[in-house]
């Protein structure tokens, strides 16, 4: 018994004398080099997990050479000691210790290592305050710990929760919320802690310390929020029960529910299998080629929303959530429109060829283009392009008229109360809004159990994209006390069609038309809401859409024609968006506006607005812009019509040149119909109509019989009002072309000698055109000695006399000009094959200028 006790004693010994040893070494070590600190991390975890022999001897050398450490470093600017966070996670559970020699020892460790950390013997740390105290320990590490630092003694603790030895756990867990309630801003590996949390939830869902990892996510969100929602979007869709579960940790706490709410509506700005401009080097868990953030948000509104701490945020952000939601819904059904025009339609087909422009630059097109529905042009002048009344928008869908609406129940367990009672902003806090607030989420439950079964159910066949987007919207309105919304809608049977591909333009106009039925009370701040997104410009051209859509619905059911002038500037600038649905949009609005016309307070500027939409590459929104215009200049008074005839009437000569032959016939007529609203004021158009005459003429040749009835129209309409001669010709019985271009020369050599020479140069330029008649007609109209010995004595007559005034206008001609249209004659002669027409055109020009 005495050797056996003797043996101890000496193996004691030798103990002590290798820890002496040690303990010098470790001082001749961190007077070198500060990173040697990371041997006494080591020997802190082995401490933790070995409770044999000497602990307290060992605790003793820590404290050493901390202490020793400290008076080191006193002075120093700063200390490059990376270890101290991992170390200051250790030490702060041997505070803890049941030994009181170790705790003991441990506080004075903690003590000098927060000194080393601050760089001074730092007096308001005092050891006695550091034993046992967690609360102190935790406050006094955040204050002295830089973020890189604290964010390592957060990572060492939450790795401790995580560990099996329970009794280490439970206190590093204390410590751990304790830190975080005090210091969480300045933690920086947020995102990693929320991925490990994951990860160990998802290994052991019944994790012992599983609700103290979701309070860690819970006091992140209060400093971090918009790290832990990215990380928590960051997973695949759809979400597991244990993400679900981090949501609901996310947002249990009504102070963050705001922050929640901005981070969610700035990923749901993202465009659902968006592909990634560039690859980050280390991927998370979901980020593929694709972005599915944006579903993953529209799923975790549907679990964050019907939250009692979040009604007061839920109101706030009304309408960026409502938009957010039906910008999705808009994306999810046009991915699928995307995808199915890719199948239906091969790349790579030109919607027209270049050849087929005219030199002065026309849009491109294809000449065999027809009037929509194939009207003669009389008819189709009012009509709108897709053959629709130009009736008021207010009454009718613009891209059809309303589904027939289908009878149907309320969701089960919804509530159908008044929105008088939804909670007001700004009310305190009190057990009856409480109550009220918990009988909303109870009466909420059934519908969030069947809008959960109904996408499990619609995740079968794929579609899961849209149909987040759409619970989240019925949970919104639920949630917003607007549950008469969601029962029309319903009844509508919008939510069953929702997700169908040929629905989202009418699913959109169908929300923004119940929500203005319902007389919904958070009408100023979404119409707020609407021009704000308006004036700042969405970030896609397709969001743009829907802003028309809601704003001008919503418009329409709160005020009345004309709407007040900040929203009408909104429409005038929406014409010449490059989104041509968009400038459809403002222009079907704008034409619902002709009866009221005059009462706008800037007429001119709505009227020349519409001229930019003639620029516009697609012919839909010229024959559009065409038709609004017109129904404008209806209902005009004559003082403000009279300023802007010349502008208007101006505008429309370049597309009378048009390649659309619907274009070109409206063009022309409406050209002509001006002139007849205009007859009092002639001599301010006079410039503009000879400048027009040269297609007038030409398209009389024209092979579409809408543009040539169009042409005789115009022209009588001109004849009329300048007298010339040329009203018999016009008429079907005794209309021949090439008298009507000689009457026509003789009129103007009459009246306007001097424009001649415009109309033989305009002429020319139609030489090039990649239509026959064209060509032909104009070799007709500079070649009268064509007809110099025709049989008709009358047409001979008339050449003669023609040709006569030709020659005393080429006499009168400058050489400069002279030059410049031979020069431009020879240019197409040079390009083309010689031509009989192209011979005595050269023929006429040689013989008037020997002369």
């Amino acid at each position: 018994m005495e050797d056996s006790q003797g043996d101890e004693e000496d193996l004691e010994e030798l103990y002590q004398s290798i820890l002496n040893i040690y303990e010098d070494t470790l001082l001749i070590l961190v007077s070198k080099d500060l990173y040697k600190l990371q041997i006494l991390k080591e020997m802190a975890v082995w401490m933790s997990e070995d409770s044999s022999y000497l602990q307290e001897r060992i605790m003793v050398i820590i404290t050493r050479v901390l202490n020793f450490a400290s008076r080191k470093v006193r002075g120093y600017a700063t200390v490059d000691a990376p270890c101290l966070g991992f170390l200051a996670a250790e030490l702060s559970l041997l505070c803890s210790h049941t030994d009181p020699a170790i705790t003991q020892q441990a506080s004075f460790g903690m003590y000098h290592l927060l000194c080393i950390a601050k760089c001074q013997m730092a007096v308001e740390f005092l050891p006695s305050i550091l034993q046992g105290d967690k609360a102190k320990i935790a406050q006094s590490i955040g204050q002295a710990l830089m973020p890189s630092l604290l964010t390592d003694f957060v990572w060492s603790l939450f790795m401790r929760v995580s560990s099996p030895h329970q009794a280490f756990a439970k206190e590093a867990a204390t410590i751990l919320k304790l830190t975080l309630e005090f210091h969480a801003y300045k933690v920086t590996m947020v995102s990693k802690i929320v991925d490990a949390i994951y990860t160990k939830l998802c290994e052991d869902p019944s994790h012992v310390m599983k609700l103290d990892m979701l309070r860690v996510i819970t006091l992140l969100t209060r400093t971090s929020p918009k790290k832990v929602i990215f990380q928590l979007m960051d997973y695949p869709v759809p979400a597991d029960n244990t993400l679900i579960l981090m949501w609901h940790a996310a947002g249990s706490e009504s102070a963050v529910a705001p922050y929640v709410l901005k981070t969610t509506l700035l990923i749901l700005k993202g465009k659902p299998g968006e592909m990634q401009e560039s690859f980050m080097d280390r991927r998370r868990s979901s980020l593929d080629a694709t972005n599915m953030m944006p579903v993953a948000a529209s799923q975790a509104l549907c679990t964050l929303l019907p939250s009692c701490s979040y009604k007061k945020a839920v109101s706030q952000f009304f309408p960026q959530l409502l938009m957010a939601l039906v910008f999705q819904l808009f994306y999810s059904s046009n991915m699928a429109t995307e995808k199915e025009d890719s199948l239906l339609h091969p790349r790579g087909q030109s919607a027209g060829s270049s050849r087929d422009r005219h030199p002065r630059g026309e849009s491109a097109g294809s000449s065999h283009d027809r009037h929509p529905r194939g009207e003669s042009a009389e008819n189709s002048r009012d009509r709108h392009p897709r053959g629709e009344s130009a009736g008021s928008s207010r009454d009718r869908h613009p891209w059809g008229t309303e589904r027939k609406e289908q009878p149907g129940q309320a969701p089960p367990g919804q509530s159908t109360g008044s929105s008088q009672d939804r909670h007001p902003l700004g009310q305190s806090a009190g057990s009856s809004r409480d109550r009220k607030a918990d009988g909303v989420a109870i009466a909420l439950r059934p519908l969030q159990g069947a809008l959960r079964a109904a996408s499990v159910r619609d995740n079968v066949h794929g579609v899961f994209r849209g149909i987040y987007a759409r619970d989240a919207l019925r949970v919104l309105l639920n949630c917003s006390g607007l549950q008469q919304v969601d029962i029309t809608l319903k009844r509508k049977n919008f939510w069953n069609q929702v997700s169908q591909v040929l629905f989202h333009l009418h699913g959109i106009y169908l929300v923004a038309k119940t929500l203005g039925e319902c007389n919904f009370p958070q009408f100023p701040e979404t119409l707020h809401y609407l021009y704000k997104l308006s004036v700042e410009g969405p970030r896609r051209s397709e969001d743009s859409v829907i802003t028309v859509i809601f704003l001008t619905e919503l418009l329409n059911k709160f005020f009345k024609d004309p709407f007040p002038e900040e929203f009408l500037v909104l429409f005038r600038n929406w014409v010449k968006d490059s989104n041509s649905e968009v400038s459809k949009l403002s222009l079907q609005k704008i034409a619902s506006m002709a009866p009221v016309i005059n009462q706008i307070g800037n007429i001119s500027s709505l009227v020349l607005s519409i001229l930019d939409a003639f620029l516009s590459k697609d012919k839909t929104v010229i024959i559009r812009a065409l038709l609004t215009l017109r129904r404008l200049l209806n209902k005009l008074d004559k003082v403000t019509y009279s300023s802007l005839c010349t502008r208007v009437a101006s505008s429309y000569c370049p597309l009378m040149d048009h390649n659309d032959g619907g274009i070109r016939s409206l063009a022309i007529r409406h050209f002509g119909e001006l002139l007849k609203d205009m007859c009092q004021y002639t001599w301010m158009l006079n410039a503009v109509v000879l400048d027009a005459l040269v297609p007038l003429i030409l398209y009389l040749e024209d092979t579409e019989t809408r543009v040539v009835t169009a042409c005789k129209h115009t022209l009588y309409i001109c004849a009329s009002e300048l007298r010339w001669s040329i009203l018999h010709l016009l008429m079907d019985q005794y209309y021949d072309f090439e008298l009507v271009v000689l009457n026509i020369c003789n009129d103007i050599f009459i009246s306007h000698g001097s424009y001649l020479t415009d109309l033989i140069s305009d002429s020319l330029g139609f030489l090039r055109s990649s239509r026959v008649y064209l060509r032909r007609a104009s070799v007709i109209l500079i070649v009268v000695d064509r007809v110099l010995h025709d049989d008709d004595p009358v047409v001979k007559d008339l050449a003669k006399v023609t040709h006569n005034l030709l020659k005393k206008v080429a006499n009168k001609l400058t050489s400069s000009v002279i030059k410049q249209s031979f020069r431009r004659l020879f240019s197409f002669i040079y390009m083309k094959k010689w031509s009989t027409e192209c011979f005595t055109t050269m023929t006429l020009w040689s013989r008037t200028w020997r002369k």
